[in-house]
């Protein structure tokens, strides 16, 4: 054995304190979103039955999950609304007391540190499910779409939201809400543009929080083929030729690839969305006993920033703190 040439790489692994110093990629509770579900209605805090943990919210209880949010240090949240109305165009997306708008106007007032980022979409308001303006015979009108979601980005900006992310994935929604934004005085105000969004299902338990599931047909003639790579570099290059602040990669697990590509790539701040299906199958495997809940999630989020993530969405949020700080 002397004789053998070889490199000792283990020397770098033999105790705590020596890995800890070589450690290359690091987790910092700066780097969540926590998503939030708020509905119209009161005294509302309903569990999502396929997510563990994760709750509906009313306005009046809202109070409650934020308290939680910025004791445990989280710096952001971003808002998804369940109106008690829905109609053909989702009108009570872009309406000046919808639900995202009043819960927008409460964080800022009573949690002004708080980073509220307004998820941009219709989706969750129309009568259908889906992303866009539906024609007669159930086509989805892309054009018709993006002055919905114009007048639904500023009418969120207005209500005091600091980000706005939109998630329909209709061509040229950032240049129509960036456009929207600037005449209305929103200048400052970033996008954070679901850029790359595959028609994944890992979106099952989402659909159940957001209300959101599509009356008709499915999403694949408007978000990406998760076969298709090359795609996501063109949907990125219009997105920040269009005016993107950040891009985020959806979901996140599979695709960490694309995050790496999307890093590799762009100088923007890139947003990995550790999403619904993603979770709840941690939680799943968690609560049967079969894994250790600690590990394998704070593994799975130090695997998002080492693909290349600066940012990540989670429900893991507030529990990856805790597990982080040893609370």
């Amino acid at each position: 054995m002397t004789q053998l040439t070889f490199k000792r790489h283990r020397r770098l692994r033999q105790t705590a304190v020596l890995r800890k110093m070589v450690q290359e990629t690091h987790l910092h509770k700066e780097d969540f979103i926590y998503p939030i579900f708020v509905q119209d209605g009161e005294n509302i805090k309903n569990e999502v039955s396929s997510m563990p943990g994760v709750f509906q919210f009313s306005i009046d209880r809202l109070g409650e999950e934020m308290d939680e949010v910025v004791a445990l240090g989280i710096p952001a949240v971003i808002l998804f609304g369940l109106p008690a109305e829905k109609d053909e165009t989702g009108s009570q997306a872009y309406h000046d007391h919808g639900i995202v708008q009043e819960a927008t106007r409460f964080i800022k007032k009573n949690y002004p540190n708080v980073l509220v980022i307004a998820d941009t979409c219709l989706c969750e308001f129309t009568s259908h499910g889906h992303c866009g303006v539906v024609s007669a015979d159930e086509k989805i009108l892309n054009d018709p779409s993006l002055d919905l979601l114009a007048k639904t980005a500023v009418s969120q900006a207005e209500a005091g939201a600091d980000i706005i992310a939109p998630s329909n994935m209709m061509d040229g929604f950032v240049a129509a809400i960036r456009e929207g934004l600037d005449a209305a005085g929103f200048e400052d105000v970033p996008i954070m543009s679901y850029a790359v969004k595959y028609a994944s299902a890992y979106y099952g338990p989402f659909r159940d929080a957001a209300d959101g599931a599509p009356q008709f047909g499915d999403r694949k003639t408007y978000q990406m083929d998760p076969a298709n790579r090359m795609e996501a570099m063109r949907e990125a290059t219009s997105d920040i030729e269009e005016g993107a602040d950040f891009l985020i990669v959806k979901p996140a697990l599979a695709y960490l690839d694309i995050v790496r590509d999307m890093r590799n790539n762009y100088d923007v701040p890139v947003v990995a969305y550790n999403v619904s299906g993603e979770y709840a199958m941690v939680k799943a495997a968690a609560l049967n006993g079969w894994i250790d809940e600690k590990q394998v999630v704070l593994e799975t989020l130090l695997g998002m920033k080492r693909a290349g993530a600066d940012l990540i969405i989670t429900y893991h949020a507030k529990d990856a703190i805790r597990f982080m700080e040893g609370k």
